[in-house]
């Protein structure tokens, strides 16, 4: 697959002594959908300013379709779409937003209608249409923002946390529909403070922090190389009393974190609980001790991104 955004050892300082990125590298793949995670300050927003051509950075690549930013800046605006945390356009009615943005795109006539009544039945904006943008909410100008970045066709699209303020079922709406896109082959470039929200969207993630990648790979790739401790629980039935000695005989130490018993409960805290379930049901197969339920809590990105940020 062709890369559609190349960051390679990009720097970028604004006043010459800290910087907001810190040789940060990275690629997203054409149909890919990539976030880009960290806290506040982190650099992501900076990323999305250099790549969409905003603002210039002081050494390394950045690369859009092939394109340098410092050199396209033209041709790569007219090839993407960018949803960025600043609002735009706020004197005008929703309605005039996407007919504003219809023409700026240069679109027919009939296909900006088209489009523009498609995507506010989507976005759930029918009967805020004749509202200004000043009067909204902070949610519902979120939505316009991204519901008019649709109105053209694009080959990338960089959103800048671009659910904040959404009621959970129209970040689902988003979400699903910039899938539907990306499915199609358009890029997508994601950054957000909504790790369920990155789970459920990306295809891969990248970690930053001060302005440096500090982990990256799909979801599942990083829960298992970072996620932190896990808890196995055992529902029992004995007649006969249970010790932790039994549960853990024959096990490393190194694997078991902390053992309780309550009740006819077991809870087992490890950060390999792969390596130990196996024994311990043994343990307790030999002891004449019958499990009645098994369970295993899974890591989340939030377990991840605590992990890896704050170490």
């Amino acid at each position: 697959m062709q890369d559609a955004i190349i960051v390679d050892d990009l720097v970028k300082s604004y006043d010459g002594k800290k910087l907001a990125i810190d040789h940060l590298s990275f690629n997203v793949k054409k149909g890919e959908i990539y976030g880009l995670l960290g806290r506040n300050g982190a650099g992501k927003s900076t990323t999305i300013k250099v790549l969409t051509t905003l603002i210039g950075y002081n050494s390394g690549v950045a690369e859009v379709l092939g394109l340098d930013v410092s050199r396209n800046g033209t041709e790569i605006r007219r090839r993407i779409g960018v949803v960025q945390q600043e609002e735009a356009f706020d004197f005008t009615t929703v309605e005039n937003n996407f007919k504003l943005y219809g023409m700026l795109w240069e679109l027919p006539r009939e296909e900006a209608k088209s489009r523009k009544e498609m995507l506010i039945d989507l976005f759930e904006l029918n009967e805020l249409r004749k509202k200004r943008m000043f009067d909204l909410s902070g949610g519902q100008k979120k939505r316009v923002q991204v519901a008019r970045e649709f109105m053209h066709g694009m080959d990338v699209f960089f959103l800048d946390e671009p659910t904040v303020g959404l009621d959970p079922i129209m970040r689902r709406t988003i979400l699903d529909y910039v899938k539907s896109q990306a499915k199609k082959g358009m890029t997508v470039l994601f950054t957000t403070q909504n790790l369920e929200e990155a789970d459920y969207l990306c295809d891969r993630i990248g970690i930053v922090n001060e302005g440096k990648k500090v982990a990256e790979g799909t979801s599942s790739e990083l829960k298992s190389k970072f996620g932190a401790l896990r808890t196995l629980k055992i529902e029992y039935t004995s007649d006969s009393l249970v010790k932790k000695e039994d549960l853990a005989s024959g096990i490393d130490e190194k694997y078991i974190t902390e053992i309780e018993i309550a009740g006819n409960e077991i809870f087992v805290v490890s950060g390999k609980i792969e390596a130990v379930v196996g024994k311990i049901l043994q343990n307790l197969a030999e002891k004449g001790i019958r499990s009645d339920k098994i369970m295993i809590d899974n890591p989340t990105l939030d377990d991840v991104f605590m992990k890896v940020v704050e170490k």
